[in-house]
């Protein structure tokens, strides 16, 4: 069953703050861009900050898991949360590709992957977001 976000991912506050935009949706599938400008929080070098990009992996796990929720379930959050930096983040946007790897009735696993602009992975993670029954 699809399920259309139950948020607008572009209109929130803090997306809006880091310059997030939901870029692509299918289902078990979620694309988010980074569009790198002046007030993005850098590391080493001028890199995005790896808090950032943690923050990526985060938010593109959500709208990829509310493209197919099954019937009497909801999000609960985030249970857990792996990333692994491979290289400094540069260039003018840099994108976070999730997909959901594994659904269960109370944890999905979403993969994320997050690519600079010339197509190179710059890190990696894992998502473990908790579902809740209703009714």
């Amino acid at each position: 069953m699809k399920v259309d976000n139950p948020f607008d991912f572009d209109s929130d506050p803090f997306h809006q703050y880091l310059g997030l935009t939901l870029e692509e949706t299918r289902e078990d599938y979620a694309r988010i861009r980074l569009n790198i400008h002046a007030d993005t929080p850098t590391g080493i070098g001028g890199s995005v900050n790896g808090g950032v990009l943690s923050t990526m992996i985060d938010m593109a796990a959500v709208p990829a898991v509310f493209t197919n929720i099954r019937a009497g379930s909801e999000p609960a959050g985030t249970a857990d949360l792996q990333i692994t930096y491979l290289r400094q983040a540069h260039g003018s946007w840099i994108d976070a590709e999730a997909k959901v790897i594994k659904r269960g009735r109370q944890l999905c696993t979403i993969h994320v992957d997050i690519n600079n602009d010339k197509g190179i992975l710059c890190a990696t993670g894992r998502v473990l977001y908790a579902l809740r029954t209703v009714g």
